[in-house]
Protein backbone atom coordinates (compact mmCIF):
# COMPACT_ATOMS: atom_id res chain seq x y z
CA UNK A 1 0.00 0.00 0.00
CA UNK A 2 1.12 3.69 -0.95
CA UNK A 3 0.85 5.47 1.80
CA UNK A 4 -0.47 9.26 1.70
CA UNK A 5 2.24 11.70 0.72
CA UNK A 6 2.87 14.47 2.35
CA UNK A 7 2.01 17.10 -0.27
CA UNK A 8 -1.57 15.69 -0.44
CA UNK A 9 -1.87 15.59 3.19
CA UNK A 10 -0.83 19.36 3.41
CA UNK A 11 -3.68 19.82 1.10
CA UNK A 12 -5.76 17.79 3.05
CA UNK A 13 -5.40 19.89 6.13
CA UNK A 14 -5.82 23.48 4.57
CA UNK A 15 -9.10 22.17 3.31
CA UNK A 16 -9.75 21.01 6.63
CA UNK A 17 -8.37 23.91 8.78
CA UNK A 18 -10.86 26.36 6.63
CA UNK A 19 -13.94 24.19 7.37
CA UNK A 20 -12.82 24.09 11.15
CA UNK A 21 -12.23 27.69 12.16
CA UNK A 22 -15.77 27.99 10.80
CA UNK A 23 -17.76 24.83 12.66
CA UNK A 24 -20.02 27.17 14.23
CA UNK A 25 -20.18 27.29 17.90
CA UNK A 26 -21.70 27.88 21.66
CA UNK A 27 -18.52 27.08 23.36
CA UNK A 28 -15.04 27.37 21.28
CA UNK A 29 -13.29 24.14 22.16
CA UNK A 30 -10.17 23.62 23.31
CA UNK A 31 -8.64 22.27 20.18
CA UNK A 32 -9.67 25.18 18.03
CA UNK A 33 -8.00 27.05 20.47
CA UNK A 34 -4.63 25.33 19.01
CA UNK A 35 -4.63 24.77 15.20
CA UNK A 36 -1.16 23.30 15.66
CA UNK A 37 -2.61 20.57 17.63
CA UNK A 38 -5.48 20.12 14.94
CA UNK A 39 -2.94 19.62 12.42
CA UNK A 40 -0.67 17.29 14.15
CA UNK A 41 -4.14 14.93 14.72
CA UNK A 42 -5.28 15.30 11.17
CA UNK A 43 -2.03 14.93 9.97
CA UNK A 44 -1.24 11.24 12.01
CA UNK A 45 -4.07 10.21 10.88
CA UNK A 46 -3.72 10.78 7.17
CA UNK A 47 -0.27 9.23 7.56
CA UNK A 48 -1.45 5.92 7.78
CA UNK A 49 -3.85 6.19 5.38
CA UNK A 50 -3.12 5.30 1.41
CA UNK A 51 -2.66 8.02 -1.36
CA UNK A 52 -5.74 6.75 -2.98
CA UNK A 53 -8.04 6.89 0.26
CA UNK A 54 -6.37 10.68 0.66
CA UNK A 55 -7.17 11.92 -3.19
CA UNK A 56 -10.51 10.88 -2.72
CA UNK A 57 -11.01 12.47 0.77
CA UNK A 58 -9.62 15.66 -0.83
CA UNK A 59 -11.96 15.51 -3.30
CA UNK A 60 -14.51 14.66 -0.85
CA UNK A 61 -13.60 18.23 0.97
CA UNK A 62 -12.89 20.26 -2.83
CA UNK A 63 -16.92 18.85 -3.85
CA UNK A 64 -18.16 20.13 -0.65
CA UNK A 65 -16.82 23.21 -0.52
CA UNK A 66 -17.73 24.16 -4.28
CA UNK A 67 -21.13 22.97 -2.85
CA UNK A 68 -20.90 25.29 0.11
CA UNK A 69 -21.00 22.29 2.87
CA UNK A 70 -18.66 22.05 5.50
CA UNK A 71 -17.83 18.50 6.63
CA UNK A 72 -16.44 19.26 9.99
CA UNK A 73 -19.92 21.13 10.98
CA UNK A 74 -21.53 18.17 10.01
CA UNK A 75 -19.27 15.75 11.36
CA UNK A 76 -19.69 17.88 15.15
CA UNK A 77 -23.35 18.02 14.37
CA UNK A 78 -24.10 14.42 13.96
CA UNK A 79 -21.39 14.10 17.43
CA UNK A 80 -24.36 16.23 19.26
CA UNK A 81 -27.03 14.86 17.68
CA UNK A 82 -27.68 17.85 16.24
CA UNK A 83 -29.25 15.96 12.64
CA UNK A 84 -29.97 12.61 12.00
CA UNK A 85 -27.27 10.70 10.98
CA UNK A 86 -27.72 9.01 7.81
CA UNK A 87 -28.21 5.25 7.83
CA UNK A 88 -25.06 5.19 5.97
CA UNK A 89 -22.26 3.07 4.25
CA UNK A 90 -22.32 -0.48 5.95
CA UNK A 91 -18.51 -0.41 5.99
CA UNK A 92 -18.53 2.13 8.20
CA UNK A 93 -19.36 -0.83 10.87
CA UNK A 94 -16.51 -2.65 9.97
CA UNK A 95 -14.13 -0.11 9.82
CA UNK A 96 -15.28 0.96 13.45
CA UNK A 97 -15.36 -2.29 14.81
CA UNK A 98 -11.58 -2.51 14.09
CA UNK A 99 -10.57 0.38 15.01
CA UNK A 100 -12.05 -0.43 18.18
CA UNK A 101 -9.96 -3.31 18.69
CA UNK A 102 -6.94 -1.66 17.65
CA UNK A 103 -7.77 0.89 19.64
CA UNK A 104 -7.81 -1.08 22.90
CA UNK A 105 -4.36 -2.55 22.27
CA UNK A 106 -3.05 1.13 21.74
CA UNK A 107 -4.81 1.95 25.40
CA UNK A 108 -3.92 -1.41 26.98
CA UNK A 109 -0.31 -0.98 25.51
CA UNK A 110 0.33 3.11 25.99
CA UNK A 111 -2.06 3.82 29.05
CA UNK A 112 -0.38 7.23 29.44
CA UNK A 113 -0.63 8.15 25.87
CA UNK A 114 -4.29 7.60 25.87
CA UNK A 115 -5.03 8.96 29.53
CA UNK A 116 -6.49 12.23 27.80
CA UNK A 117 -7.93 10.37 24.67
CA UNK A 118 -11.68 10.13 23.52
CA UNK A 119 -12.86 6.91 25.75
CA UNK A 120 -13.87 3.88 23.63
CA UNK A 121 -17.77 4.90 23.14
CA UNK A 122 -16.69 8.58 22.75
CA UNK A 123 -14.44 7.46 19.66
CA UNK A 124 -16.79 5.19 18.08
CA UNK A 125 -18.96 7.97 17.56
CA UNK A 126 -16.25 10.24 16.70
CA UNK A 127 -15.31 7.58 14.01
CA UNK A 128 -19.12 7.20 13.11
CA UNK A 129 -19.37 10.56 12.50
CA UNK A 130 -16.60 11.35 10.67
CA UNK A 131 -17.33 8.67 8.21
CA UNK A 132 -20.63 9.80 7.64
CA UNK A 133 -19.62 12.51 6.02
CA UNK A 134 -17.16 10.87 3.85
CA UNK A 135 -17.86 9.47 -0.07
CA UNK A 136 -19.07 5.87 -0.53
CA UNK A 137 -15.55 5.72 -2.65
CA UNK A 138 -13.02 7.52 0.39
CA UNK A 139 -15.34 4.63 2.59
CA UNK A 140 -14.20 1.77 0.70
CA UNK A 141 -10.87 2.92 0.43
CA UNK A 142 -10.38 3.10 3.53
CA UNK A 143 -12.07 -0.11 4.09
CA UNK A 144 -9.31 -1.50 1.92
CA UNK A 145 -6.49 0.47 3.81
CA UNK A 146 -7.77 -1.45 6.70
CA UNK A 147 -8.01 -4.74 5.25
CA UNK A 148 -4.24 -4.74 4.24
CA UNK A 149 -3.39 -3.14 7.97
CA UNK A 150 -4.91 -6.62 9.13
CA UNK A 151 -3.50 -8.65 5.90
CA UNK A 152 0.31 -7.12 7.39
CA UNK A 153 -0.97 -8.04 11.18
CA UNK A 154 -0.27 -4.30 11.45
CA UNK A 155 -2.67 -2.31 14.13
CA UNK A 156 -3.80 0.98 11.83
CA UNK A 157 -4.21 2.86 15.68
CA UNK A 158 -0.63 2.17 16.71
CA UNK A 159 1.07 3.54 13.60
CA UNK A 160 -1.23 6.40 13.72
CA UNK A 161 0.21 6.88 17.71
CA UNK A 162 3.27 6.71 16.33
CA UNK A 163 2.93 9.02 14.07
CA UNK A 164 0.94 11.56 16.56
CA UNK A 165 4.26 10.78 18.97
CA UNK A 166 6.97 12.08 16.07
CA UNK A 167 5.13 15.38 15.07
CA UNK A 168 5.25 15.89 18.74
CA UNK A 169 8.88 15.65 19.10
CA UNK A 170 9.52 11.99 20.68
CA UNK A 171 11.51 9.71 19.28
CA UNK A 172 9.08 6.76 19.65
CA UNK A 173 5.56 6.29 20.89
CA UNK A 174 7.75 4.65 23.99
CA UNK A 175 9.82 7.73 25.09
CA UNK A 176 5.97 9.90 25.02
CA UNK A 177 4.45 6.97 26.81
CA UNK A 178 7.67 7.26 29.69
CA UNK A 179 7.35 11.42 29.29
CA UNK A 180 3.65 11.40 30.42
CA UNK A 181 4.04 8.18 33.01
CA UNK A 182 7.14 10.86 34.71
CA UNK A 183 4.33 13.60 35.22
Amino acid sequence: MKKCGKDTIEKIIKLEKEMFIRVPTRNNPPCREDIEAFKIHRKSQFSVWSEKTCQSYMKDLIEAEFKGDNLMTLKYARMDNLILSPSGNVLIGRIISQFIEWQKEVIDEYPNVMKGARDIDGFAKYLKAEMQTYSDKTIEYLWGDVKSYIKEGSNMSLELYKALANLAGYKTLKDMESALKSK
